[in-house]
């Protein structure tokens, strides 16, 4: 016996206790230990911080990171899956400063860097139970219990070595250059950091009037950065574009490019009464003749600055970066904060002044001091004040002002806070990534991009314009840079591990000492150069590196596990949302090439962001933010695997409606539920256990043949699906077979399973149906792994003991290619249409199928058999179905001009045309295009050829008969209804209504009943004529007139109102 299989729909509780028997037996360890010697396929876990917690979109990463894994595991393979957890950086130390109450770098060390780390190493496993909790409700197998841990000594050992390797290249440097900076962080960020944190901002910009020196004239200069205007110490011009010196009608002289003068002094015709033009030219330059004329400093600060260095400033440079689509053609120079500034300053030789401390204020030595120059909201809530508009206000008290025009744009922020950034010149340590372009491009070349597009466009020309990567951060929480620089003679060394360090110090202990600061910074070393101490930078580098390494780093590489690492890489598949493509892909891709000048992963499925049922991005503060344990705990993590494998490419934005995933759970989980349930029941009923039978091909009916060809096929296609990563095709090829299968072969085959005794006929449809609901559920199992292991268990374990213990302990099926049958999947598919066709035209004719038809016609490119036929009129209710090649006795078509085609074509003539198409023969008409592809007329002297591009064709019924026409197939209903007909719909309506009270009583299957029928005296006499017909149907013993038996209820059934009352006897 198997054991009895509730119908309802609380997947939820099922999947509870299915995720408790995979913890108790340990069979995702099962899994890996069992596939030990099957062939390597490695998989990369990208790791999570365990300091925040998980959203909806990490289940989908989950749902994806899990399936490809269980499935290769199913195929053979050994599937290592170590879990990770990425734990150092920002987020990290922010969330340690809120705890503390601590603001800044200051207050940091104030506090004392030595607790301030151990409370960061405490911190990053604040939700780490939630996530574990999390994994194993969504169903994410990976090895938790011995995860890679990112701060591990080990771990930072490995990434030691990999600097090193960098450092031995030349590769690692350390250059003073503008760099995205955070202000509120204290630390520069890489290029792919960037790139993860813009937003759209509406500032006002600065056109600014400059005072030409020894001249009565001004150059007009634009900045969209007015905070960056006391640090001023050029003009530039493009070389070789037109400027021009003009008398505005402001009274003023002005410098400024010729292509922007209209745009630009055109504001100024508001002030003139007369009308006048703006300007009036009194000269015209190329760029080069205004190179090196000289200004008045914009402000003393800079000139001051400028004069301690000795160097020459506040003159026009000349440079090709310079373009005439905005502004005025003349663009401010502060080499401190822009890449262009500095390099255009290096050019001239101009002096480096920031006026800007590292905290974004604006220095005492300016008439701003302490103001900030881009504060947030928060911070000017809490009295900050903003440079911007002061600077603005101090021009215009000054006369220097001209405008000061709004301007949106993508302003990069800090992707940890959300601080806008600055670009900053500082120190700061790189890696030439730019040297190694060349190999970056060609090693990804190499890799199976999930969708290409990816893989050629947004990382491809990611890495076409790639620029180094600055590593290092200026902060506590993180690997520590491993480079040793002399106090004195600045000389600087690598130091690639532990024991390494402990030679050069002289220090054992630095063998085993922790390696996170302040720990590692009393090493000293002696240098080599000219005796004297040398100390570690303070800096510690990006935790993008720590994650980038995890392919090496994880195993202590190359220090342990070197023939363990060399058989683990590449990896064969990773999978992460879209916004990793900077991330953690491009580490993995910079830090492989640079050390091993390979890929660091062969295939990877790009995942979209998910979003709200809106399109929307999620956000707490919009209220629109999905709890993943609330949906979970709602829809099952099974319902919401399928939505996310099945809803959209995996790479496209995927919207969470929770109707949506209701409606998956309800289609595929919910249809093969109850078909398994629909077997258990009658199985139990007649004592079947599958143990006791076998498959006997010879003895199988057209039925059972169509379904294990089409269960064959189905194997076939999501094996090939997902064997390229194809993850929506594989879910629709079982969502289709299990469709068929439920709602065809079930269906077409419920008398077999009614039927007493256990004949031949009989066994074959359950063992026929058996092999269907396991085989599928083995093929579907890395999609949906609980409903499939709750399946398994039932059917196959209750009744053979020596079935792997698990259906994840399973070989993936097999296909039987002598199965596949594809001229019998073909006729049937054909049936299908018929029926499918049928039942829209009994919709058309508002005639229930419970209504039996005479007569109906099909034409269509080939016949199907008896057989078929057979099916045809059971599944139609149809007595006679006929194929025909013409059925223009009962249809034609009529014909309508497409004006949105003819109308620019034939203009005037289109009413000519349209009473021209409606005298047409519409069969006759339909044959011409058939065969000639259009149809040709004249009208009104003008040739009119039109093809069915051009027509709205619309087929009519001739009275008495309905069709339908779609797929090369058409059929025709007669709608004529003869009494014996009608009388016969009476009875099945009746069938119909007791078979419906006999569930709502709760009776079972094989309860025999007693039928009452009161109150219509003609529905009376037509159940008399059929009653032993119904009675076989309803399991009923006795049918009673004119008085009622329990449970009476009153229908009105074709417009004839009846009492029916069921009673179980």
């Amino acid at each position: 016996m198997y054991n009895k299989v509730e119908t309802d729909m609380n997947f939820v509780g099922r999947e509870k206790k299915i995720e408790e028997f995979w913890k108790k037996e340990d069979i995702f360890k099962k899994s890996v230990d069992t596939r030990s010697k099957g062939e390597m396929y490695m998989f990369y876990d990208g790791p999570p911080t365990a300091n925040g917690k998980p959203h909806i979109g990490h289940v989908l990463t989950r749902a994806i990171k899990d399936m490809i894994p269980r499935y290769r595991t199913m195929k053979g393979y050994t599937v290592p899956r170590k879990a990770g957890w990425d734990t150092h950086g920002l987020p990290v130390e922010l969330e340690v400063e809120k705890m503390l109450g601590l603001d800044g770098k200051e207050q940091i060390e104030e506090y004392g860097m030595e607790p301030f780390i151990k409370k960061c190493k405490e911190s990053v496993w604040k939700y780490k139970g939630m996530w574990e909790d999390f994994s194993g409700t969504v169903g994410f197998w990976a090895d938790m219990e011995h995860p890679y841990i990112t701060y591990d000594d080990n771990f930072i050992e490995s990434e030691w070595w990999a600097l090193n390797e960098i450092w031995k290249k030349g590769l690692l440097y350390k250059g003073f250059k503008v760099v995205p900076y955070c202000p509120r962080c204290g630390t520069p960020l890489s290029s792919h950091e960037v790139a993860q944190g813009y937003k759209l901002l509406k500032e006002r910009t600065a056109i600014v009037r400059f005072k030409v020196k020894d001249e009565d004239a001004y150059f007009l200069a634009w900045t969209t950065t007015p905070w960056t205007l006391p640090s001023n110490i050029g003009l530039c011009v493009n070389p070789d574009e037109k400027y021009i010196r003009v008398k505005a009608v402001d009274g003023n002289v002005y410098y400024l490019a010729e292509a922007l003068a209209d745009k630009v002094l055109g504001t100024l015709l508001d002030k003139d009464s007369e009308g006048q033009k703006a300007y009036e030219v009194l000269e015209t330059y190329v760029g080069t003749d205004l190179e090196y004329k000289e200004y008045e400093p914009l402000y003393q600060c800079a000139a001051d600055e400028a004069e301690k260095q000795h160097k020459k400033a506040f003159f026009i440079y000349c440079d090709t970066y310079v373009t005439m689509s905005d502004g005025t053609g003349i663009v401010h120079i502060a080499p401190a904060f822009g890449e262009d500034d500095a390099r255009v300053g290096r050019k001239y030789d101009a002096p480096l002044v920031q006026m800007v401390d590292g905290e974004g204020r604006l220095k005492p030595e300016t008439p701003f001091a302490g103001m900030r120059c881009k504060p947030t909201q928060k911070e000017m809530d809490e009295g900050a004040i903003s440079a911007d508009p002061e600077v603005l206000k101090d021009l215009d008290k000054r006369g220097l002002l001209f405008a000061a025009p709004k301007m949106e744009h993508d302003y990069p922020h800090c992707w940890r806070c959300g601080t806008p950034l600055l670009y900053y010149a500082r120190s700061s340590w790189f890696i030439k990534v730019t040297e190694v372009k060349d190999d970056l491009i060609r090693n990804n070349k190499e890799i199976n991009w999930v969708p290409e597009s990816i893989g050629k466009g947004r990382f491809g020309d990611w890495l076409e314009n790639i620029q180094d990567w600055g590593i290092s951060r200026d902060r506590y929480w993180g690997t520590p840079l491993n480079i040793w620089e002399c106090d004195d003679c600045g000389h600087q060394l690598s130091v690639g591990s532990r024991k390494e360090l402990a030679e050069l110090s002289g220090d054992p202990s630095a063998e085993t000492t922790e390696l996170h600061r302040p720990y590692i910074d009393k090493f000293e070393i002696t240098c080599p150069k000219c005796g004297k101490k040398m100390h570690r930078v303070k800096e510690v580098i990006d935790c993008w590196f720590d994650s980038g390494a995890m392919p090496f780093a994880q195993l202590h590489y190359p220090f342990e596990n070197k023939e363990l690492f060399e058989k683990q890489f590449p990896a064969e598949f990773i999978s992460e949302a879209v916004d990793q493509t900077r991330g953690w892909f491009y580490s993995l891709h910079a830090e492989a090439t640079l050390l091993f000048n390979k890929p660091a992963f062969k295939n990877v499925i790009v995942l979209g962001l998910v979003q709200d049922e809106n399109g929307q991005k999620m956000s707490k503060s919009k209220g629109n933010a999905v709890d993943p344990f609330e949906a979970l705990e709602k829809y099952g993590a099974d319902a919401i695997r399928w939505y996310f494998y099945t809803n959209s490419a995996p790479w496209l934005p995927s919207r969470f409606a929770g109707d949506a995933v209701m409606e998956g759970q309800r289609k595929f989980l919910g249809t093969l539920w109850n078909t398994y349930a629909f077997f258990v029941l009658y199985a139990n009923i007649d004592g079947f256990d599958a143990a006791n039978y076998k498959l006997e091909l010879d003895k199988l009916t057209v039925m059972d043949k169509w379904l294990l060809s089409k269960l064959n096929s189905c194997v076939k296609a999501v094996d090939e699906n997902l064997n390229n990563y194809r993850i929506p095709e594989a879910g629709k090829a079982l969502d289709n077979f299990v469709d068929e299968m439920s709602n065809w072969y079930v269906r077409r085959s419920r008398e077999r399973f009614w039927a007493k005794g256990m004949e031949q006929d009989k066994i074959s449809a359950y063992m026929t149906l058996y092999t269907a609901l396991v085989t599928v559920a083995k093929a579907a199992a890395p999609m949906v792994p609980f409903m499939t292991e709750e399946i398994y268990q039932n059917l196959v374990r209750t009744s053979f003991a020596d079935a792997p213990e698990s259906i994840h302990l399973c070989d993936f099926p097999v296909v039987d290619e002598s199965l596949i049958d594809e001229k019998l999947e073909k006729d049937m598919e054909e049936v299908l249409d018929i029926v499918v066709l049928g039942r829209a035209a009994r919709n058309a004719a508002n005639i229930k199928n419970r209504q039996p038809i005479g007569q109906m016609y099909v034409k269509a490119e080939q016949t199907v058999g008896e057989f078929y036929t057979e099916i045809i009129r059971d599944e139609l209710n149809v007595k006679n179905v006929a194929f025909t090649d013409d059925v223009r006795d009962f249809t034609s078509y009529t014909f309508k001009p497409q004006l949105k085609t003819l109308g620019p074509k034939y203009g005037k003539n289109i009413g000519a045309i349209k009473g021209y198409l409606e005298g047409l023969d519409g069969n006759a008409t339909m044959d011409e295009l058939n065969t000639n592809g259009s149809i040709k007329f004249t009208v009104n002297d003008v040739d009119v050829e039109l093809v069915k591009e051009d027509l709205l064709i619309e087929m009519a019924q001739k009275e008495g008969f309905v069709s339908q026409e779609n797929w090369g197939i058409t059929v025709v209903l007669d709608t004529n209804l003869t009494e014996e007909l009608v009388n016969e719909g009476f009875v099945l309506e009746v069938i119909s209504k007791v078979q419906t009270m006999r569930k709502d009583s709760g009776f079972e299957v094989m309860d025999h009943i007693k039928v009452s029928l009161n109150g219509n005296d003609k529905l009376a006499e037509i159940v008399k004529a059929h009653e032993d017909s119904i009675s076989s149907k309803v399991l009923a013993n006795e049918i009673v007139y004119g008085s009622d038996v329990a449970n009476a209820k009153e229908w009105d059934i074709n417009g004839e109102k009846v009492k029916i009352g069921v009673e179980r006897v």
